[in-house]
């Protein structure tokens, strides 16, 4: 079975009307102010499901600062959950800033979405009153028993939309303050995996964690993924899409020449989801 763990899904309205989010959204804005910057609703992504394989998505929608922005967009993903129950796996989604963050994880998760995210912090990263704020959302994931997914990105390298002035000190003070939580990092954690080759520490405090290979093609090598099963092991990776960022395909074929297993992509591709979702 395929799962693609990181596909983002918006409703008609906020799609047909975009500009009109801009206001008080500074973060939707610079990442979908560009015409190319594709929004996709839920026929865009069973169709590319089909096509591609994936018998199911993850899905979730935008950490919007606003709390009508982002309720309105938790009830589309409760709504096309409830619609193709068999297809699609709902997580929830806010500004991890927000203060009706927990309450709003909490009347998700009730109402049977399966997690959080992928919460994002573009202007300022995960620093320390980020992680602050966070305390009740992670309390209440840790009592749900539910995962939660986190945007994280590369310190270094080009710039664009969505990267975040974060650093891997940042990374690491995150998982480390919420131990108990089963953390997913995207965009492959910015590169923290590597630091598992470490004799002390690092690769216990990895224990709950999660990599995911969201937007790899546009920044790494295909032989990350080889590399990072060798490190981490091929039971923590995760693969994710991005969806519409980019297809299914261009993962595919990088995989495809990474010089991985065939056991290793089958659980990539999809087993290790079914053990953290289940």
């Amino acid at each position: 079975m395929i799962i693609d763990f990181h596909t983002h899904l918006f409703p008609k309205q906020f799609i047909e009307a975009r500009e009109k989010h801009f206001q008080n959204e500074p973060a939707f804005k610079m990442i979908y102010q560009y015409p190319k910057a594709r929004l996709a609703d839920i026929d865009d992504l069973l169709r590319h499901m089909d096509e591609a394989g994936i018998e199911q998505s993850v899905v979730f929608g935008f950490p919007w600062e606003q709390y009508d922005n982002f309720k309105r967009h938790n009830d589309y993903i409760l709504e096309v959950v409830s619609r193709y129950p068999g297809r699609l796996i709902g997580f929830c989604c806010f500004s991890p800033l927000s203060v009706k963050g927990a309450r709003e994880a909490d009347r998700c998760i009730s109402a049977g979405l399966k997690g959080v995210g992928e919460l994002a912090v573009y202007a300022g990263g995960m620093n320390r009153s980020a992680l602050d704020a966070l305390d009740e959302v992670m309390a209440l994931c840790r009592e749900r028993d539910v995962p939660v997914l986190i945007h994280t990105n590369e310190p270094v390298g080009h710039q664009y939309p969505g990267k975040a002035p974060m650093t891997l000190r940042e990374i690491y003070d995150m998982i480390t303050r919420f131990p108990a939580n089963r953390l997913v990092l995207a965009h492959w954690g910015g590169g923290l995996f590597f630091y598992a080759l470490m004799k002390k520490e690092v690769k216990e405090r990895l224990k709950n964690v999660w990599f995911d290979t969201a937007a790899s093609p546009f920044l790494y090598k295909g032989t990350i993924y080889r590399i990072a099963a060798e490190i981490v092991g091929n039971d923590k990776i995760l693969f994710g899409t991005d969806y519409p960022l980019l297809p299914a395909t261009r993962y595919y074929k990088e995989m495809d020449s990474s010089g991985v297993s065939e056991e290793a992509k089958e659980r990539i591709l999809g087993m290790n989801a079914q053990e953290l979702l289940s």
